[in-house]
């Protein structure tokens, strides 16, 4: 019964690091590195007959080089409104249009820019880590009150050396991410 209890706090504490892991590989994601990436636009949204429709649920977007985003529509009379969508953004990109498909060219990034996309991506990556300790502190603290419960104090140590393994690969990955995006932003 007792190795149950602690086998609990290990599955909350690696959720909670995995989400932050997710959240930060989504938030990197979303750093304009200075080449063509689709999940730029994952925010963007499209008044389509009245909903707000995610831009990728109205039209067919592809990466033909790597500076170029290309969006070809379903249907024609959307291109004004997805236009309208990608300016009113954060993007920072102007559209090009054709009349049937809508080019984003993504310009070359300053090396100040590049700078500043690095530390925007540090600030992400110390966040998610922050979030890992905290699932591991959250862990440990559940696991010392455990023993007032009846744990004794060897299995709640071996229990925390667990959780320090689990924080120990999740801030690895952490580190691996980040790694491979400045890799990704200083790269010209």
């Amino acid at each position: 019964m007792i190795m149950a209890e602690v086998k609990e706090y290990y599955k909350a504490a690696e959720d909670k690091m995995s989400q932050a892991v997710s959240h930060l590989d989504d938030s990197l994601a979303h750093i304009r590195a200075g080449k063509a990436n689709v999940r730029i636009l994952d925010p963007i949204r499209v008044d389509y007959y009245g909903s707000m429709t995610p831009l990728s649920g109205v039209a067919t977007i592809t990466t033909p080089d790597a500076r170029t985003i290309a969006i070809q529509p379903w249907e024609k009379k959307l291109i004004g409104e997805i236009e309208r969508a990608i300016m009113n953004s954060e993007i920072g990109i102007t559209p090009e249009n054709n009349g049937e498909i809508i080019r984003l060219c993504i310009p070359p990034l300053t090396e100040d820019r590049r700078k500043t996309l690095v530390k925007q991506a540090r600030a992400e990556g110390e966040d998610a880590k922050v979030s890992v300790r905290n699932a591991r502190r959250d862990a440990i603290d559940g696991l010392k009150k455990e023993i007032k419960n009846g744990l004794s104090e060897d299995v709640e140590k071996d229990a925390e050396s667990e959780v320090q393994k689990i924080h120990d690969r999740y801030i690895k990955k952490v580190d691996e991410l980040l790694a491979a995006k400045e890799k990704e932003i200083m790269t010209v």
